[in-house]
């Protein structure tokens, strides 16, 4: 007779690896909830910066869209529109960070302490 069979019970633990795995599968659902939750929160955030002085600032959501972008007419050079096109660059581009560090911390707060290191997170 094989080691931990019983003719009553089948093979020994398995409804507590049943059990475990209904746990898990809560657990996952659980935290896939929780990321959307988290996920919308942002999305719905504005970030915003400015740069060359406040003179040019930008505007995104969490769903990194640009929103909004303000020029002050000081920023205005007919004779330097390169200088503009890279103040307008950074701005968006510091908004877009600031958008896409505000989601990882979400959803690393989310996953830190699941223990997933077993599937390569």
């Amino acid at each position: 007779m094989a080691k931990g069979y019983s003719a009553r019970r089948g093979f020994s633990n398995g409804s507590g690896q049943m059990l475990k795995q209904q746990q898990m599968q809560q657990q996952i659902m659980k935290m896939q909830e929780d990321m959307q939750k988290a996920q919308q929160e942002v999305e719905e955030k504005t970030f915003s910066a400015s740069v060359g002085g406040g003179v040019v600032s930008a505007e995104v959501n969490g769903k990194k869209e640009v929103t909004n972008i303000t020029i002050k007419p000081e920023a205005v050079d007919p004779e330097d529109v390169e200088m503009l096109q890279d103040l307008i660059i950074s701005a968006v581009n510091e908004a877009l960070r600031q958008a896409e560090e505000a989601m990882d911390g979400k959803m690393n707060a989310l996953t830190s302490g699941l223990g997933l290191g077993g599937f390569g997170f």
